[in-house]
């Protein structure tokens, strides 16, 4: 018979991450199937990076690794789940550090209490990462939707809207992250006082921050409805009115946005506040509780409007009302 050849990359990628998961004392990674036990109620859910779609070509892949597992986790976030495990299917040319990517992944994977439990490689063209995410209803709370809100509940912000938007202008003319530090390149010309605004928006674009904690916090609420914002305000407030057969006042007054914000917006040629709307990629919750319920300060959340009965989402401003559009980012267009 023939002799036991040694293995090619792929099988030598995976023996390398089978040993350091078996280090850490996870076991679910089978041969052609994960093993893991099932209990309770059940949260899946899956998200795909893809280079020149998604995030830019030569992106470092230990960015992409932490930023494919925070995208996939903020749909976790925006239905109250408690993240348990992931799957990883991973393509990519033969130039691409796996290696650095899986190591990036699994320092995120310990951070969220995330077990890595399977997957997929293969070769391709360009690197595009799909993650599926499975999380558990928290004990003794509800599966937060889209379809809880009612008329005269407040409507809340749960994070900063705009700033990945402007991140993604940045990045489009040069700025990069590499490992943990921004580079601004100097063709753009940005002064001194607006570096830390620019570099604290491509980083919360390529680096964002899902909000499991607060998505936590309002499953234990009697009733809440929720989104996560990643295709643009405007857009996923639609969804949600749509959902629960609702309309919405925005009070324009109540987005944030900061001077600098604004400054550098202006700078890159865009208004920050049509960035705030329709920007996308905030990952940050859209939820809405009764009128007489608040979020803890810590989560720093901000009340930007409240739910009406009316069918429609009007932008309250110093002028009056206006019919707000659904815009924002159509991922088939």
């Amino acid at each position: 018979g023939y002799p036991l050849m040694d293995l090619g990359g792929e099988d030598l990628l995976i023996r390398r991450l089978r040993r350091r998961l078996e280090a850490q004392g996870n076991r679910l990674l089978g041969d052609d199937a994960a093993f893991v036990p099932a209990q309770g109620a059940w949260a899946v859910s899956v998200d795909q990076q893809i280079a020149g779609v998604h995030f830019p070509p030569g992106l470092d892949p230990a960015v992409l690794g932490r930023r494919v597992l925070a995208v996939a986790l903020s749909d976790l976030a925006a239905v109250g789940a408690e993240p348990l495990y992931a799957f990883l299917a991973l393509a990519f040319p033969a130039a691409f550090d796996a290696q650095r990517l899986l190591d990036a992944l699994l320092g995120a994977c310990r951070r969220y209490g995330v077990q890595l439990a399977g997957g997929d490689l293969a070769r391709s063209p360009h690197p595009t990462a799909a993650l599926t995410v499975v999380g558990r209803r928290p004990r003794r709370g509800r599966w937060l939707r889209r379809d809880l809100a009612r008329s005269g509940d407040s409507l809340w912000s749960g994070g900063r809207l705009g700033l990945s938007g402007l991140g993604r202008l940045l990045i489009e003319k040069g700025a990069s992250l590499k490992g943990r530090r921004v580079e601004l390149p100097q063709r753009l010309g940005l002064p001194p006082q607006l570096g830390p605004t620019a570099r604290r928006a491509v980083r919360c674009h390529l680096a964002p921050t899902p909000q499991l904690e607060l998505g936590r916090w309002l499953a234990l609420r009697r009733r809440a409805a929720a989104i996560d914002v990643s295709d643009g305000l405007a857009l996923d407030l639609h969804r949600l009115c749509r959902a629960s057969d609702v309309g919405a006042l925005l009070e324009r007054r109540s987005l944030p946005a900061s001077p600098a914000e604004r400054k550098l917006a202006e700078r890159l040629g865009v208004d920050f506040g049509q960035l705030v709307l329709s920007g996308g990629e905030d990952y940050a919750l859209l939820f809405t509780l009764a009128a007489s319920s608040r979020p803890p300060k810590r989560f720093g959340c901000r009340l930007i409007g409240r739910i009406t009965a009316a069918q429609k989402v009007l932008l309250v401003g110093s002028r009056g009302q206006r019919p707000l559009p659904a815009a924002g980012w159509d991922h088939l267009r």
